[in-house]
């Protein structure tokens, strides 16, 4: 089970939930989906543009959007404060400004709040960024995806799994390579396990990543 579905949609309503609030008609629904893409999108590259840590890591562990008749709340879950809280309000005005010309909307108003993480590197989706990162510059896979996990095990968590697939280190055939920390029982509803699939473009080709974290037990 746990290799044929998404692991957040498998444990929705039980230890995860929808990181999109709102209804909508049948007619108007791919219309609000579009909406919330292009509302993610235009913040990780605002963000990507304009305040990208040394690191080379974004540091957004997830974008949740509230929809209601009149207002879009938009909280941005950041591990590293510096990227938007220094001189927090001309950016996050910028940023508001970005996204309400990017929507072209005029009856709503969107809202954006920052809201701080704490241990970034246990949330896959930062994790992910820094393994992409990190073969950007050829590094080997190995040596990254065992940084990873050291990360991981500094962020409390009980276990992790990393998997990566596409020409590593540049070899002619494609192949999958994975490694696994502690406890990460996929098949269990009762356990959190945050879950992140990322693409990387490299010289070599594009890989992708798949990182699975455990966080407790219910």
């Amino acid at each position: 089970m746990g290799q044929k579905i998404n692991p957040l949609g498998f444990r929705l309503g039980t230890t995860q939930g929808h990181h999109s609030l709102w209804f909508a008609q049948p007619k108007n629904f791919s219309e609000d989906l579009q909406e919330d893409q292009k509302i993610r999108n235009s913040i990780k590259n605002y963000v990507q543009k304009n305040m990208k840590i040394s690191s080379g890591v974004e540091g957004i562990a997830r974008i949740k959007i509230q929809k209601r008749t009149d207002v879009i709340q938009v909280i941005i879950y950041i591990g590293f404060p510096k990227l938007l809280i220094e001189g927090s309000s001309k950016k996050i005005e910028e940023l508001q400004m970005n996204v309400q010309k990017e929507l072209n909307c005029v009856n709503q108003k969107l809202s954006i709040a920052i809201t701080r993480i704490a241990n970034p590197y246990g949330h896959p989706n930062i994790l992910a960024e820094f393994i992409a990162e990190q073969l950007k510059n050829r590094v080997s896979f190995r040596k990254a995806m065992k940084k990873a996990i050291e990360l991981t095990e500094q962020a409390d968590t009980k276990g992790i799994q990393v998997q990566i697939a596409g020409r590593l280190d540049g070899k002619e055939i494609a192949r999958v390579e994975w490694i696994r920390e502690g406890r990460v029982p996929l098949q269990t509803i009762r356990a959190k396990i945050d879950y992140c699939s990322y693409t990387v473009r490299t010289i070599y080709g594009v890989l992708g990543i798949k990182i699975w974290i455990f966080v407790n037990e219910e």
